[in-house]
């Protein structure tokens, strides 16, 4: 059975406020509902995320600002970094870990600056909201095998799409080239190179 991560709880103090705060980050807004009585629940989307994150009132007996560690992935992440800064979010410079894996909790082990030559998942920065819930985003240029399902592919944007689409023509062009016949296939091979990008699994030739 399947078990997908789909909802966050965020514990905040202010409703209206962190609801302007994570609108101004350019998420969007799914949902804010208010039933009778002192019951709120308001639901937002980073872009091109499949999970969402909850707050409101009455929704957790999770102290305000407490959560940490909440992580969102980037692919260049000092683009991010200047975009969250331009919004507002005041995001900490780019650091990476002495260790070169993941990240220690304390900051005692960061080393200023991406990751030796951005490599991926190992580039951080943090921000936090106006409770101080504590956020870090993280660079992952290329995918761990199997860590994506081929049979789900999803992109964050059009222009991730494009760039994805770009690659397997480019690929079927030297598909094409090797058989020396053209393909009147080439959608199915496209998608078969697509997915097989993401999920990090063996290439068609």
């Amino acid at each position: 059975m399947d078990m997908k991560l789909e909802v966050v709880v965020v514990p905040v103090s202010d409703v209206d406020r962190a609801k302007d705060f994570y609108t101004g980050l350019g998420w969007r807004l799914d949902a804010d509902v208010a039933t009778e009585g002192e019951f709120r629940v308001v639901q937002m989307t980073p872009p091109g995320s499949p999970a969402s994150v909850i707050f409101g009132e009455s929704v957790t007996e999770q102290t305000p600002g407490s959560a940490r560690g909440l992580h969102l992935v980037v692919d260049d992440i000092d683009t991010a970094h200047d975009e969250l800064a331009r919004h507002g979010a005041r995001p900490s410079e780019v650091f990476h870990d002495v260790g070169g894996v993941f990240h220690h909790a304390d900051g005692d082990a960061r080393l200023p600056g991406p990751a030796p030559q951005h490599g991926s998942y190992g580039s951080f920065l943090s921000f936090s909201d106006p409770d101080g819930n504590g956020w870090l985003l993280q660079e992952v240029t290329d995918r761990l095998p199997g860590r994506l399902d081929p049979a789900a592919t999803s992109y964050s944007s059009a222009e991730d799409l494009a760039s994805a689409l770009r690659r397997a023509e480019a690929a079927h062009g030297e598909h094409e080239a090797r058989t020396g016949a053209p393909d009147p296939d080439w959608p199915d091979w496209y998608a078969r190179y697509m997915a097989a990008e993401q999920a990090g699994t063996p290439l068609p030739e």
